[in-house]
């Protein structure tokens, strides 16, 4: 698949959408509406059982959702993932952490958006005032027990698919390093 050309539709803080021209292999012609953010950081604070969440109002859904703490640099700016994990981290929850493990990436929406993220497991964590930027003043957060999260999916109380994704990824990052100590004995 070829551009052929490209024209921004629109553009804010947080995001571009253009309309691109292609052409595929087969030589026929079409487009792709495609929405360019930045890439974002999720983290997964986790303390033993307990994993730390936040809860806020999602104005596309008209509800408010619970989640882990994730985001993008102010301004559709580049940052270094980690730097923009911690940074998210210590806004959204006031959480620092000591340790910060990279468990996987994730594709938001690749159907319609370059959009990437990065998960991190975040540990060791120290206590602190959160740093919220003005959209996120109601925001809430929780300790809750990784129990209790699958049970917040299963209900339908938790459907933010980073998130839900992030779990996964954190049960094959845990599964995998079991199985490492265990072959190290």
């Amino acid at each position: 698949m070829r551009q052929l050309s490209t024209r921004q539709v629109y553009v804010n803080p947080w995001m571009v959408v253009r309309e691109d021209r292609i052409r595929r292999s087969d030589g026929s012609d079409g487009i792709f509406g495609v929405i360019d953010k930045p890439d974002y950081a999720l983290i997964v604070p986790a303390d033993g059982d307990r994993l730390h969440l936040v809860e806020q109002f999602r104005y596309p859904l008209g509800l408010r959702r619970w989640e882990f703490p994730q985001g993008t640099a102010p301004d559709r700016a580049d940052a270094e993932p980690i730097e923009l994990a911690r940074r998210e981290l210590r806004e959204e929850t006031g959480l620092r952490a000591a340790r910060m493990t990279q468990i996987g990436t994730l594709d938001v929406a690749p159907g319609m958006s370059s959009q990437r993220g990065r998960v991190f497991l975040a540990t060791e964590l120290t206590e602190g005032s959160p740093e919220r930027e003005l959209t996120e003043q109601d925001m809430r957060t929780a300790w809750l027990h990784r129990d209790q999260v699958v049970e917040m999916i299963q209900r339908g109380e938790i459907t933010d698919a980073q998130s839900i994704a992030a779990l996964g990824l954190l049960l094959l990052h845990e599964q995998r390093e079991n199985t490492y100590r265990q072959e190290r004995r």
